[in-house]
């Protein structure tokens, strides 16, 4: 392109559809039926009668044309099979670390880590940790400290890096309770702050306060392309640098990190963990025997391995990048046009709808993020994610209080949709904004004591 043409407004696909999934159509009384019988969790729909499923990003995206060629390749071998080493070889090309332990999916990793580093008494701070992550620390008695930066909070902020931890809350937390820490999560990008990136200078103060105390500093890199992508695109400096470059980058001030391959390495299953030290790694690989698999294959077919690789090159091309992050920006865009209160700038692989500021009507506590996700299925067949109080309210003592947020979560799967589906998205979040007012609360009628927001059963409310 010469360098005084206006770029192209239409977000093209770098990619050809080669084959398609049937998605059947329902009627508002089925679909009002099928809400009811789940007790108005979404998660407990069958796929079959969604019609545009954005519940998650993670495992729903398409594969290419070379990673089902990659498949092929997969061989099965119990121990040393070549798809690990093919395995190895992509991750270590962008995170260079010297033991990388696959598993079968990013929890896993989480629970191999915290299995290890974790237990009563302990505190791991994050920028914010997700479900899982939080879940699989509080089950070893330790504490999950969120520590994201003030206007991470605020929803209509628009600052580039939002998903950026406290240095300062961390420094505190270490200089108080320097013995409870062992080690420093920090996610890219942050999912529960509304999939906000992180920069590359927070990255190093983080960095720098790890070394001022002694602390290990792990990454939660599941989007860590579209992070990169981010630093590339908003951050001073980066522009002309490869976004395999950022990525090594990001690596480079880490001591290890745990990954769901489900997400930006665009594979439908798998996951690793990762790290330099040699004593964590022992530890942590004899738990992976006892729970996973030996280590070269780690719960995964030597075939999923293969997708991995592939993916992981794949994953940090640009023009995929820029669609990918554009797409995103366009359903974000035609809502806030719209007046619908949307979590902004935009991230990389979900819209997060301000489920609070639309419902103001509506308590914390009786769920307004997870009744506007029902009212999106009801009225279109458009299932999104609450990402709120229904998520993080209940706390291990059994007390619950608000979430510093209650949004819904439009998660796009990737190379899924085109862009009249997103089209259609927005069709059908517009009427629901438009009679949000009307719209009823939850109640919970039954929970399980963690990661409620799978399997709570709800009612509304009169």
């Amino acid at each position: 392109m010469l360098a005084d043409e206006a770029p192209f407004q239409t977000i093209i696909e770098p990619f050809r559809i080669h084959s398609i999934e049937p998605m059947r159509m329902t009627t508002r009384p089925e679909r009002a039926a099928a809400l009811a019988a789940v007790g108005y969790n979404l998660f407990g729909l069958r796929a079959t009668d969604v019609l545009i499923d954005l519940l998650s990003d993670s495992g729903t995206g398409a594969m290419s044309a070379e990673q089902w060629a990659g498949l092929q390749r997969g061989n099965e071998a119990y121990a040393g099979a070549p798809s690990f080493y093919r395995f190895r070889d992509a991750v270590t090309r962008l995170f260079p670390f010297r033991h990388v332990l696959p598993t079968h999916q990013g929890r896993a990793a989480e629970k191999i880590l915290f299995s290890v580093v974790a237990g009563p008494g302990r505190v791991i701070p994050n920028n914010t940790h997700f479900d899982t992550t939080r879940a699989n620390i509080e089950f070893t008695g330790a504490e999950a400290i969120d520590l994201p930066v003030p206007e991470g909070l605020a929803p209509s902020i628009r600052q580039p890096f939002k998903g950026n931890m406290d240095v300062a809350a961390l420094e505190r937390l270490l200089a108080e309770q320097p013995d409870r820490v062992p080690l420093v999560m920090l996610t890219v990008t942050n999912n529960s702050g509304g999939g906000q990136p992180v920069s590359m200078s927070n990255m190093r103060a983080v960095r720098a306060v790890c070394d001022k105390f002694g602390k290990a500093l792990f990454l939660d890199a599941c989007r860590f392309a579209e992070n990169a992508w981010f630093i590339k695109t908003r951050e001073s400096g980066y522009a002309e640098v490869p976004v395999p470059d950022i990525v090594r980058e990001m690596a480079a001030l880490a001591d290890g990190m745990t990954m769901s391959a489900k997400k930006d390495p665009l594979a439908n299953i798998g996951g690793w963990l990762a790290m330099n030290d040699d004593s964590l790694a022992e530890q942590c690989r004899s738990l992976e025997i006892l729970t996973e698999g030996f280590p070269t294959y780690g719960g995964l077919a030597g075939r999923d391995l293969e997708a991995i690789a592939q993916g992981l090159s794949e994953a940090v091309d640009e023009d995929y990048l820029r669609y990918r992050t554009r797409s995103v920006a366009y359903l974000g865009e035609a809502l806030e046009s719209a007046g619908i209160p949307v979590v902004v700038p935009f991230g990389g692989h979900a819209v997060f709808i301000d489920a609070r500021a639309l419902l103001p009507h509506l308590d914390p506590l009786h769920y307004p993020g997870q009744a506007l996700a029902c009212a999106l299925y009801l009225e279109g067949g458009v299932r999104g994610c609450e990402v709120g109080t229904v998520m993080f309210g209940l706390h291990p003592d059994g007390s619950e209080t608000p979430a510093a947020l209650d949004l819904v979560r439009l998660a796009i799967p990737r190379r899924t949709y085109t862009q009249s589906h997103i089209d259609y998205v927005i069709e059908v979040a517009l009427r629901v904004a438009k009679k949000a007012g009307d719209l009823p609360g939850l109640r919970i009628v039954s929970q399980p004591r963690q990661l409620r927001h799978f399997t709570a059963r709800f009612v509304p409310l009169s």
